[in-house]
C-alpha cells in the first residue's frame, strides 16, 4: 500500500525525524510540503534536498494569514527565484474569518495582492495552485477564474455546496483530511463532490478529533483521511486508494 498526503507543514513537526519514519511505516510515499512564508520556503527547500522517505514535493507561497506588506517583496523574489524547485504555488489564498480582516477591505486587498501574484505565477510556469479558501471560497474560485490557472486544489473543503459544484465544473479538485470523519462541513461537501476531483492530506499539525478525544496529525494520519472517506463515500478501501492517488499524481505531476 502507498498513499499520498497532499498538504502537510512538515516544517512545523517537533519530531520531524519520528514523523517521517512513523509515515514510511504506514505507507506514505510521497508528501506534499505547504510553505506559509519567506522562513518555511526556505526550510523546506533544504528538507526536500536532504529527507529520503517519504519523497519531500515542496509547494512554496504565503499564506493569506501571513501576508506582511514589508516582507511582501522579500517573498515574491524568492518565489520567483526558486519556483522550479516547486510541485505546486501555495498555500495562497484568502481567508475572512481572521477577525482583523472581516469587516477589513484593507487587509481583504492585501490577500488578495498576495493571491494574485501567486495566481499569476502559477499561470506563467505551469504549476497547480493550493488555496486556502475560508470563508473566502467565492472570492478565490472568481479570482482564479479570470486568472485562467489549469490546475487548482481547494484544500481542506468545507464550504457551500454550490460553490463546489462550480469549483468541480471547472475541472478543480478539492481535498480533506482527517476531519472528514466527524466534521459535518466536510462531510456533507466530500459526500458531495465526485471521487475524481478529490484529494487527501492532513494539513499536519493540526489537532483532529477522534472517538476517544483528539490527536495531533502528522502525515501518517492521512490513512485516517482515507478510510474515513471510504466509509462516508461506502466504497471499497483500496479502490478508493488507486483513485486517491492516481488524483495526486495527476494533478502534482508527481
Amino acid at each position: 500500500m502507498a498513499i499520498i498526503d497532499t498538504h502537510a507543514h512538515i516544517d512545523q513537526l517537533e519530531d520531524l525525524p519520528g514523523a517521517m519514519a512513523r509515515a514510511h511505516e504506514a505507507g506514505v510515499s510521497d508528501i506534499v510540503a505547504v510553505s506559509v512564508d519567506l522562513p518555511s520556503m526556505q526550510k523546506l527547500l533544504g528538507l526536500a534536498a536532504s529527507c529520503g522517505q517519504p519523497k519531500i514535493h515542496p509547494a512554496l507561497g504565503v499564506h493569506p494569514g501571513m501576508v506582511k506588506p514589508e516582507a511582501q517583496q522579500a517573498c515574491f523574489d524568492f518565489l520567483r527565484a526558486n519556483i522550479k524547485q516547486a510541485c505546486a504555488v501555495g498555500e495562497t489564498g484568502l481567508d475572512y474569518w481572521y477577525k482583523w480582516v472581516r469587516k477589513d477591505e484593507v487587509e481583504r486587498r492585501k490577500q488578495k495582492d498576495s493571491f494574485a501574484f501567486h495566481l499569476d505565477l502559477a499561470r506563467e510556469f505551469d504549476l497547480p495552485v493550493v488555496i486556502h479558501s475560508r470563508g473566502a471560497w467565492r472570492d478565490c474560485l472568481q479570482m482564479t477564474v479570470e486568472a485562467q490557472v489549469k490546475r487548482v486544489l481547494f484544500h481542506w473543503y468545507s464550504g457551500p455546496l454550490d460553490i463546489l459544484d462550480k469549483i468541480v465544473e471547472a475541472g478543480f479538485y478539492v481535498s480533506t483530511g482527517p476531519s472528514v470523519a466527524y466534521s459535518p462541513e466536510s462531510r456533507r461537501a466530500m459526500g458531495h463532490a465526485p471521487i475524481g476531483k478529490i484529494l487527501v492530506e492532513t494539513d499536519s499539525p493540526v489537532n483532529y478529533k477522534d472517538g476517544e478525544g483528539s490527536f495531533m496529525a502528522e502525515p501518517k494520519d492521512v490513512v485516517r483521511a482515507w478510510k474515513a472517506l471510504a466509509q462516508l463515500k461506502d466504497l471499497d478501501e483500496q479502490q478508493l486508494l488507486e483513485s486517491l492517488n492516481a488524483n495526486a499524481k495527476a494533478f502534482f505531476r508527481i
